[in-house]
């Protein structure tokens, strides 16, 4: 009787796991269906602003899809089913990105611009990020939207934006002022800042070294600088970099001291270092050991530009004009102020320690 009994209660049990099996496939199933349109939106986004950027000379794909991101937001209605897929493209794409990121930076490059260059990087973020949150908390902006516009004009624009957005706790519609103010700003920087050097009387080096020091993007950086020569367009792209390499420390900084300030009744706490950080800071070392073969590292960079672009795409479909107008006055200042404060910072520190020729 007892092997009777055990037979019939086995069945009982498989039949009472199938439904979990099912129910955890169809939750999957629904949350991949629910990405799907938001996500295959971002990823066209992403291609048409890289085959944008090759029609284009000089053109970034990172500013032509936060544009075409915006153009849509502001010219035409965006269907609410985009949504969970657009935040994930925001949010997961990017950080892949980033990551993906560190692969262009060899640590080794980077000391050799020399200890007058890197004391020059260093302050150009240190005290564009100080003086930022400094004048933001004059003007009653909150913290948030102040870190998010100080990351923003001190390290490198909107991927920085991006990935403090967490750290930060942001609002969305934040995000995207900041967003929104560092292609206002760095734009403008374009021609401005090698008419800044060209009116100090610097060369193309120093001009390209004020250039990196100075302007928010990386892509901003190459559009800048290439406008000048290669050989600026070259140091311009080094201290650029040299900047992005700071992003690691200060979303660390950033999560560390956020978790601190809400730990009281925090029911979930958000990582001490936030994964991608530490991806990032990984594939910076890997890239200095020189073992990474040259195909790999094209690939990985035509990967992190897909990446990014996709990511922005979705950054830029949440700019809101109106919004950014109504809500973002006391925003434009602060970003005029920071971008003043960076340009000032690194003039002075081009023509103090000029690069080594």
């Amino acid at each position: 009787m007892r092997n009777e009994e055990t037979s019939l209660e086995e069945p009982e049990v498989v039949a009472a796991a199938r439904p979990v099996e099912t129910a955890a496939s169809a939750g999957y199933g629904q949350r991949v269906q629910k990405l799907l349109p938001g996500l295959v939106a971002c990823i066209i986004g992403g291609a048409a602003s890289m085959a944008g950027a090759k029609l284009i000379p000089g053109a970034s794909p990172l500013l032509i899809a936060i544009l075409l991101g915006a153009l849509w937001r502001n010219a035409l209605p965006v269907l609410p089913s985009l949504g969970p897929g657009v935040t994930f493209s925001s949010k997961k794409l990017l950080r892949t990105g980033i990551v993906l990121l560190g692969l262009q930076l060899s640590l080794s490059t980077i000391l050799g611009l020399g200890p007058g260059v890197l004391l020059v990087v260093v302050l150009c973020v240190g005290v564009t990020f100080g003086a930022t949150l400094l004048i933001g908390g004059w003007l009653g902006i909150e913290l948030p939207q102040r870190l998010l516009i100080a990351a923003g004009f001190s390290i490198c624009g909107a991927a920085a934006v991006a990935a403090t957005e967490n750290a930060t706790r942001a609002k969305q519609e934040q995000v995207a002022t900041a967003i929104g103010l560092v292609v206002l700003f760095g734009t403008l920087m374009i021609p401005a800042v090698p008419a800044v050097g060209a009116l100090f009387g610097m060369d193309e080096s120093a001009i390209g070294m004020l250039i990196g020091a100075s302007t928010h993007e990386v892509a901003q950086v190459v559009a800048a600088g290439g406008a000048v020569s290669s050989s600026a367009l070259a140091v311009a792209v080094t201290v650029k970099l040299a900047r992005v390499v700071t992003l690691a420390p200060i979303v660390a900084g950033l999560s560390i001291y956020m978790r601190k300030k809400h730990s009281v009744g925090e029911a979930k706490k958000p990582p001490l270092v936030p994964l991608f950080v530490l991806g990032f800071i990984a594939a910076m070392l890997l890239r200095t050991t020189g073992t990474v073969p040259a195909p790999l590292l094209e690939a990985a960079q035509l990967a992190q530009t897909f990446l990014l672009a996709a990511a922005m795409f979705g950054l830029g479909l949440g700019v809101h004009i109106r919004g950014l107008m109504r809500s973002g006055s006391r925003s434009l200042v602060l970003a005029a102020l920071a971008t003043i404060v960076i340009l000032v910072v690194a003039v002075a520190g081009t023509l103090l320690f000029p690069p080594a020729h």
